[in-house]
Formats: structure tokens, C-alpha cells, sequence
């Protein structure tokens, strides 16, 4: 009995001392999946960011146009600069900067140059257009206000130009044509041709955005004459494809006495007028007169 008592007391021996031998299980060390850097100084000597890029980067400046230019922490050179009819623009410090033929960021990257040479050390300098005056484009022909419209903004569409010549007259044709100068590569210039109805009614992907220099002319409008048994004689805007019936709906149709048998068209063919019968379906063409006899009973 003594002996094994005595076994059992060593193997408890034993088992303690192989588990105070053991190492604590350690709890997990928690890492993060992002890790935030400390600063490596006062914010303070952290660089500026670069201000933002203005809209319309990419605009070429000319003479008479007005910059905003501003220069951050800096008033006295902070204002609204008209770039001279030689090109170029006064700032306080660096005098006269050449700034007609470059871009906006090209004009803002020269201005911060010439200010880092003595004068700041980091400028931040941001340039927009204030007032667009280098571009224009001609408006010629039946418009109440020929002249030459000035691109007030990036883009100017064709209906705005005609709006601000005065809208086209009562004798314009419908077609309008916008004459541009040939790209580089192109030997011709480019006519571009549109019916002013399409622009009046804002149908979507009939009006041209116009470029500097564009030519617009709207031409007179071809004619042609009614007479005879018609509620309305006299002269009438001629339409590419016409026919007698639709010329005489333009007239205000047959009076009571009026004859859709009895009516003839003075045209001339070979350097004479000559008159030739018609009917419904009969082609009008600029300048014919249509005449229109009465019924015998």
C-alpha cells in the first residue's frame, strides 16, 4: 500500500514539473491592415499643394482678351489684367509678360517663373479668361445687323451669332452656310450647310458650334410670283423641290372663281419669257410667275 502511494506521488511530481517547464500561451499581437505614417515634422514645413488647373486650360489667349489672375497671399498682384494689342500684359515686380499665342496653363506656368526669379519663393498661381475678345466671326448676307460677332465664350453656336446679328430678315433664305477656314492638311475650306427652321425649332444635332474666323452668310431668299384667282398675289419665298400645289397653299389657295385647269407658269427659257400650261404636280423653279385663270362657268 506504502509503495504505491509513493508511485503516485511521483508521477505527481513529475507532472508538475513538466507543466511549469512549459512556456504561457501568448495572445495574439494585433496588426493593422494600413499603417498611418507619423509626420516627420511640424505641419507647417509640409510643401503647399499645387493649385488646381483652371477650366479651359487649354484656351489660346489673344489681344483683348481680360484675365483673372490670381496669386495666392499676394493683392497687389492678384486683379484682372486686358492683355494689350501687342500681346502682352503689366504685373507689378515682373513687368511686361508675353501672353497672346499660349494657352491658359502655358501663360499661368511663364507667370510663375518670372515671379520665382527674386521675388516669391513658391508662388501659387492660378489664371482663368474673365472676358473672351480674340475670336469673332462674320455674319454677312439678310440679317437685320451684319457685323462681325466677338466669341463672348469657349463656344458660341451658329443660332446665338445669327440671334446677336439680328436675326435673319423676312426675304432670307432658309439654307444658311458657315464657311471655315481649311485645317492644317486640308487645301479647301469647309462649307458647312444648315436649314435655319432646324435651329429656330432646337432640333438636337442641327446647330454648329462655331470657330474663330467662321464666315456666315445668309443669302436672299429665291423667289417666285403668283397671280390670277389666288387669295393671296405677290411674291413668296421659293423652296428647293416646289410644286405648283404647294405654291398655291402658300397663296392662300384658289379663290371661289379660281380653276386648278387654267393655270400656266411665265418662266424664262433661253433668255425669253415664255409660258408653258401646268398642273398640281408641275416643278416650280426661282422666278416663275404662276398664274392662275378663272372657271368659264
Amino acid at each position: 500500500m506504502r509503495s504505491n502511494l509513493s508511485l503516485s506521488c511521483s508521477i505527481l511530481v513529475l507532472l508538475t514539473a513538466s507543466l511549469g517547464a512549459q512556456t504561457p500561451a501568448q495572445p495574439p499581437v494585433y496588426k493593422p491592415d494600413f499603417v498611418i505614417p507619423k509626420p516627420d515634422g511640424p505641419a507647417s514645413a509640409q510643401p503647399p499643394q499645387q493649385p488646381p488647373v483652371v477650366a479651359g486650360d487649354q484656351y489660346v489667349v489673344g489681344p483683348s482678351d481680360t484675365l483673372a489672375i490670381t496669386v495666392v497671399d499676394e493683392i497687389d498682384l492678384t486683379r484682372k489684367y486686358l492683355v494689350d494689342t501687342d500681346g502682352t500684359i503689366t504685373m507689378p515686380y515682373v513687368g511686361r509678360v508675353q501672353a497672346a499665342g499660349l494657352t491658359v496653363e502655358a501663360l499661368r506656368a511663364r507667370i510663375t517663373g518670372e515671379l520665382k526669379k527674386g521675388y516669391l519663393k513658391d508662388p501659387q498661381v492660378l489664371v482663368g479668361v474673365e472676358q473672351y475678345k480674340a475670336r469673332s466671326v462674320l455674319v454677312t448676307g439678310a440679317v437685320r445687323a451684319p457685323q462681325r460677332v466677338t466669341l463672348t465664350g469657349l463656344t458660341m453656336s451658329l443660332l446665338e451669332a445669327l440671334t446677336l446679328a439680328g436675326s435673319p430678315t423676312s426675304s432670307a433664305a432658309n439654307e444658311v452656310t458657315v464657311v471655315r477656314a481649311p485645317k492644317p492638311g486640308q487645301k479647301e475650306p469647309e462649307t458647312i450647310t444648315v436649314d435655319r427652321r432646324d435651329l429656330e425649332v432646337g432640333r438636337a444635332g442641327r446647330d454648329v458650334v462655331l470657330e474663330d474666323g467662321d464666315i456666315i452668310n445668309v443669302p436672299e431668299a429665291k423667289k417666285f410670283y403668283v397671280s390670277g384667282a389666288v387669295r393671296n398675289t405677290g411674291q413668296f419665298v421659293y423652296e428647293s423641290g416646289m410644286t405648283v400645289a404647294r405654291a398655291l397653299v402658300l397663296a392662300g389657295g384658289l379663290t371661289d372663281r379660281g380653276s386648278d385647269r387654267r393655270i400656266t407658269i411665265k418662266r424664262e427659257i433661253n433668255g425669253k419669257i415664255e409660258e408653258v400650261s401646268a398642273k398640281a404636280e408641275t416643278r416650280v423653279l426661282p422666278n416663275d410667275e404662276i398664274i392662275v385663270g378663272q372657271r368659264l362657268f
